[in-house]
């Protein structure tokens, strides 16, 4: 089986302008598609329709109020994300989840290091990353980490990102016309609590219901 780690990093953005139709806004986050042109990436799906997410390593730098503060912060994701009512569902576990979270003791900007061959392995941390294990567009695993240097004001926001771009959507849109609009935007400020309308289109549209 050929597999490939596919980083999502916060600089994999397509720049557009103004607002996008709902069909090239998923495009965009899906394919990073531009308005009216063709995908640069497959469409990346999990093969699962229920999948499990869990915070599987803390850095002893997270022990106290940050780990409190991302294990709220996962909880509300997967919250809103089932809220959404797309064709995927998710459940806490922090047994081999099928969407490992990490709080590594890692900056901004510095190399990752974790056992040879995690797909987050040697990646340059952002404030957080999303890497994806698929096999052809099928995703068959996904890892975020965390860095020590996200302020803790804005765990909520990026946990809800990442998660997001865990689940396929992994292109972010730089435009100011969606900064406060999509939790998948380049311009926020990581300020963003909950998905967006066009966030919830896309997933729908990603995952149609049965």
């Amino acid at each position: 089986m050929l597999c490939a780690a596919l980083p999502a990093y916060a600089q994999d953005f397509v720049d557009t302008a103004g607002a996008l139709d709902d069909v090239a806004f998923y495009r965009l986050v899906a394919c990073a598609a531009p308005p009216g042109g063709r995908c640069a990436k497959p469409f990346y799906i999990w093969r699962k329709r229920t999948l499990t997410v869990g915070i599987v390593a803390r850095a002893p730098v997270f022990l106290g109020g940050k780990e409190k503060r991302a294990e709220a912060a996962v909880e509300r994701a997967v919250q809103r994300l089932n809220a959404v009512g797309m064709g995927l569902y998710l459940t806490r576990n922090e047994t081999a989840p099928d969407i490992e979270i990490h709080l590594l003791d890692t900056a901004r900007g510095d190399k990752i290091t974790l056992r040879s061959g995690h797909i987050l392995h040697g990646l340059t941390m952002a404030n957080a990353i999303t890497a994806l294990d698929a096999e052809g567009s099928m995703i068959e695993g996904a890892a975020i980490g965390f860095s020590t240097t996200l302020p803790r004001s804005q765990y909520e926001s990026v946990m809800l990102e990442e998660i997001t771009q865990a689940l396929g959507l992994i292109t972010d849109i730089q435009n100011p016309y969606y900064r406060s609009r999509s939790i998948l935007s380049q311009n926020a400020d990581n300020s963003l609590k909950d998905l967006g309308l066009q966030d919830r289109i896309a997933l729908i549209r990603h995952y149609p219901p049965d």
